[in-house]
């Protein structure tokens, strides 16, 4: 692991009485990849304006490299941010556009060129110097807008959902342009998202966040195999909840029905949510299962059938690369290991404490 190079420590933040983070604390290493994933009013872009110097929070402090930048004004710390909406400058070139912040430091004209071609070339729009914004598309205004943050030669980069405005396929195309350009640039990328399967395509680190508090902090594989509330597993990825009775250990009763787990120490006879993905569910002859039901959807996602099986009272989701009609009675199956145990909160919004990446 890289050493550390952003503390958040013990940060609060309200607008207009309204409490948006409440003692936040977390730590970014140098070289990572950090996403912040959450819905709307969780926090997230909060976090990152308070990095970014845009804000100033309640209480707490931001460590920077070693230094307590709290107080510092955005053009005195060692980052740069790209926002969703490009801010570009529309009466300018792409090469003032990409020079803005180094004539502001007094650069050489030289030093200025150089480091206009070098981003160009980084962003993949070599020949741009010339072009006006207006002439280009969404993804390239957004190459522009990091290459006007790049040459500037941050320590970390913050993207607040830059790529939200884009199509599909250009949003696909540009997440692994960010990858290739972290790894390329070797400096702290910050990105703010709501759409989880950008968090999982790109992060080397995914902070959940809900209502203020941190949910749960891990790697990708982590926090959709793992995850350690029913929050998180059904932000993160489409997810059967279920209510449960840990039995014992090893033995968790679904619906009636007494299943066989790897979980332990959730004690006896103890309130649980079940978490079952929809990829981890099998479906078999009707009496070969765990339940018996009925298929009551099918429909074709492209890579695997999405199926809807009414068993037991409860409606699962199914995903599978074989077909099954409609109206068929089936069984439905989980190994063990699939089936993940996670304590129940005492209350809707109780937060969870973080864990360590």
């Amino acid at each position: 692991m890289e050493k550390e190079l952003i503390e958040l420590s013990h940060i609060s933040k309200s607008f207009d009485g309204e409490l948006i983070l409440d003692d936040l604390n977390l730590t970014i290493h140098e070289n990572e990849f950090v996403t912040l994933l959450g819905p709307s009013g969780c926090g997230k872009t909060t976090t990152l304006r308070l990095i970014g110097g845009f804000e100033t929070p309640d209480t707490g402090r931001i460590i920077f490299d070693g230094t307590d930048i709290t107080a510092l004004a955005p053009n005195e710390r060692k980052l740069n941010t790209v926002f969703q909406k490009y801010a570009l400058f529309s009466h300018m070139s792409i090469a003032e556009n990409i020079a803005f912040g180094l004539k502001i430091s007094k650069k050489s004209k030289e030093y200025i060129h150089d480091k206009i071609k070098y981003a160009l070339k980084l962003v993949n729009l070599d020949g741009f110097e010339k072009r006006s914004v207006d002439s280009l598309s969404g993804g390239q205004q957004q190459r522009i807008a990091i290459a006007r943050a790049i040459v500037n030669e941050p320590k970390v980069l913050l993207l607040d959902e830059p790529l939200g405005a884009l199509d599909l396929k250009m949003r696909q195309d540009m997440q692994y342009e960010l990858i290739r350009l972290k790894n390329e640039l070797g400096i702290t990328f910050i990105y703010v998202t709501h759409d989880q399967e950008e968090a999982l395509t790109m992060s080397d680190t995914i902070v959940v966040m809900n209502q203020g508090y941190v949910q749960q902090i891990g790697t990708p594989e982590d926090i959709y195999n793992e995850p350690v509330n029913a929050f998180v597993a059904d932000f993160i990825g489409e997810s059967n909840i279920i209510d449960g009775i840990m039995v014992r250990d090893k033995l968790v009763r679904v619906l009636n029905t007494d299943l066989e787990c790897v979980d332990t120490g959730f004690g006896s006879n103890r309130p649980v949510d079940v978490v079952i993905r929809p990829e981890d569910l099998i479906i078999t002859d009707p009496d070969d299962g765990f339940y018996r039901g009925i298929i009551t959807s099918v429909i074709f996602k492209g890579v695997h059938y999405e199926i809807e099986v009414e068993a037991n009272g409860y409606e699962w989701l199914i995903h599978t690369t074989e077909y099954h009609e409609q109206g068929k009675p089936v069984g439905l199956r989980v190994i063990p290991f699939n089936i993940q145990i996670m304590n129940k909160p005492e209350s809707s919004d109780e937060k969870v404490v973080e864990t360590d990446a």
